[in-house]
Formats: structure tokens, sequence, C-alpha cells
């Protein structure tokens, strides 16, 4: 049963999705949007997703959901063989759980905003700034990494997922400094190493790409 996937292909989020499913063994049906023809924001999407963001899936049965947190949650209690990838057990799962509300709300918010300036308003340069609050979330992840082989726990989980696509991100904008965060350069090779992530790699290399032409 093949899952659509509303995507493009640079998106982190995007990323993190097409990584899970490949972990998965999930047929994804990919749909790419082009953002710039605004197709985001035609009324046949926005009845699907009224918030207009990627990715969203939608099931052959119609159920429809986005962000990308959400989604690999779900795909993994529902398609998953076991659930190693986001553990059934309480604690567990609460620190999955954590690691996917700060890539949301601040790894991933962080990055959104310079992003955000660099496509949208002109913006031709990282400055003094920008470095602070990615290294700033850089060493968040590193104090989470303190006593963690993985960003949870000791196996991977759709945290290492989420969270590695959008430092993938980051690392275009501000690379991680090994120096100052052993633990992330060492953890993000890790998982930059498993077999499933290089679904993703062609995206990132169009974002990379993509943010490259816009800086001087």
């Amino acid at each position: 049963m093949a899952i659509t996937l509303y995507m493009v292909a640079p998106s982190p989020a995007v990323r993190a999705v097409q990584i899970t499913a490949k972990a998965l063994g999930i047929e994804l049906k990919e749909k790419p949007l082009n953002f710039m023809e605004g197709e985001h924001l035609k009324p046949e999407y926005l009845k699907i997703n009224p918030q207009h963001t990627v990715p969203t899936i939608v099931e052959e049965d119609g159920f429809t959901l986005w962000d990308s947190n959400a989604i690999n949650a779900y795909l993994v209690s529902k398609y998953g063989k076991n659930d190693s990838l986001y553990p059934k057990d309480l604690k567990k799962r609460a620190i999955v759980d954590q690691r996917l509300h700060f890539n949301n709300g601040v790894a991933f918010a962080t990055g959104l905003k310079i992003i955000g300036a660099i496509l949208r308003a002109g913006k031709t340069k990282i400055d003094d700034q920008d470095r602070e609050e990615l290294n700033r979330v850089y060493g968040f992840v590193e104090a989470f990494l303190q006593s963690k082989q993985w960003i949870a726990g000791d196996s991977v989980t759709i945290a290492d997922y989420n969270l590695y696509a959008t430092l993938s991100a980051m690392n275009v904008l501000v690379p991680i400094d090994a120096q100052k965060y052993p633990k992330v350069a060492a953890w993000y090779k890790k998982v930059d190493a498993l077999p499933e992530v290089d679904v993703s790699k062609e995206g990132l290399a169009k974002f990379e790409a993509m943010i490259k032409s816009k800086l001087k």
C-alpha cells in the first residue's frame, strides 16, 4: 500500500519522513509541490492541509497527516515491525517526544528563521547572530548526547532521523565545529552513515545548492 507524500525535496522535514519510511520499508508515492509557483496555496492543497506546509501524507483510505514529527510517530506505530524507533515504554517514549519537541520548537525554528531570510528576504550572508543562534542549538544537542550513544538513548529512534534532517540543513549554514561539539559531530557522522539516510541525500544536495546560490 503506497502512501502519497506531498513534498519539496530540499525540506529537512520532508527528508526526515523519507528516512523513516525507508527504514520501515514503506513505499512513498512522492508528489512534489512547486512553492515558487504557489502550488501549496492552491485550494486543492489547502483542503488537504490548511497550514499549507510540507510534508503531508495521505493514505489510500484518505487519512491525512502533516508535521514530520507527528508523521514519523504515526508511521512507526502503524507499520513498524517493532517499537525500537518509537518505544512503547512510557519513559523511553517521553525522551523521544522531548527530543522531537526540541527539534520542532527550537532547532527547526531557529534554522527556519535564517533560511527564510535567505530565500524570501534577500539575506546574502551568515552573520554573527546567526552563528550564535545555531551554535546554541549545537550546544543543547551536545548536552543531550553526554550520556547517550544516540539522541534519545542507546538505539536509533525517529528523534535521530528528525534532528539529523534539521541539523544537516543547519550544517550547511554554519558547519558543526568538531572541536566545540565533538559528540554532535560524532553522532552526526554516525547517523549520516545509516543506509536509510541515503534516501535524503539528493534533497540535501539540492538544499545546499539553493542556499549557496543565495549567499555571497
